[in-house]
């Protein structure tokens, strides 16, 4: 029976190791068994390591193919498959996070963005602030900024009377897996708060509801509590919300 070079075997481990890595660092953060640092660390040694490995695994192929190494050959394939397994799953992010603006706070309306109550106390060591803009963006150019990148970002009109809208609003957070924080029938306010899946990022949302000449005015904003920039998540999380509602 054909036997596999030790290094053939190392590799496949290391390929292993690193999706290991890839996945325990995000969720060490989500369930505060490591700091932000460590677990961004360990992503970016898996990306790495993965970039490394398919390379050496490309040179070793080649190899095992010319000398008719089968075994070694099977498991070299498979090593590079799982190689392109961190830069598979990190690609679309690195690519997002060139192609939009680096803000993290989006509001269905940028001149007078809806305002946080009961989210704010929950907010205790976030890294980003409820101004809306930032320390090297005024108001002004941070509006520019969103409306130039998410155009279809706008108050939404509707027919329902301010107690109907808050409850269906309260329905359409809920649905869309966010916890809801608080719900304000007399302020026409609904609070809530989305995490994700890998890291547990927090991003905080407020649906403002205001009368209007024909019905109710929905406004939205989402804000995310560290990062200099959201990936459009805030963007597509009240675009999801709009259509729903």
């Amino acid at each position: 029976m054909e036997q596999s070079k030790t290094s053939t075997r190392v590799l496949l481990t290391s390929t292993v190791i690193l999706i290991i890595v890839l996945i325990t660092g995000p969720l060490g953060h989500k369930y505060q068994l490591t700091d932000l640092g460590a677990s961004m660390t360990s992503v970016l040694i898996a990306v790495v390591g993965g970039v490394l490995v398919l390379l050496v695994s490309l040179v070793m192929l080649a190899m095992a193919i010319r000398r008719q190494q089968i075994h070694d050959r099977n498991l070299l394939l498979t090593a590079i498959v799982l190689s392109l397994m961190p830069l598979a799953l990190m690609a679309p992010h690195i690519i997002t996070a060139g192609a939009v603006p680096q803000i993290h706070d989006i509001s269905t309306d940028t001149d007078n963005p809806p305002t946080f109550d009961a989210v704010v106390a929950l907010r205790e060591g976030a890294t980003n602030d409820l101004i809306y803009g930032t320390a090297t963006l005024s108001s002004v150019q941070h509006a520019e900024l969103q409306r130039a990148a998410y155009p279809q970002i706008a108050t939404k009109l509707s027919p329902l009377t301010v107690p109907a809208a808050v409850s269906r609003a309260e329905s359409v957070l809920m649905e869309q897996g966010l916890q809801i924080v608080s719900v304000n029938p007399e302020a026409g306010l609904v609070e809530a708060t989305a995490s994700t899946f890998w890291f547990g990022f927090k991003d905080d949302l407020v649906v403002r509801i205001g009368k209007s000449d024909n019905g109710t005015e929905i406004d939205v904003r989402s804000v995310s509590r560290v990062g200099g920039s959201d990936l459009s998540a805030n963007a597509a999380r009240i675009e999801r919300f709009l259509l729903a509602f």
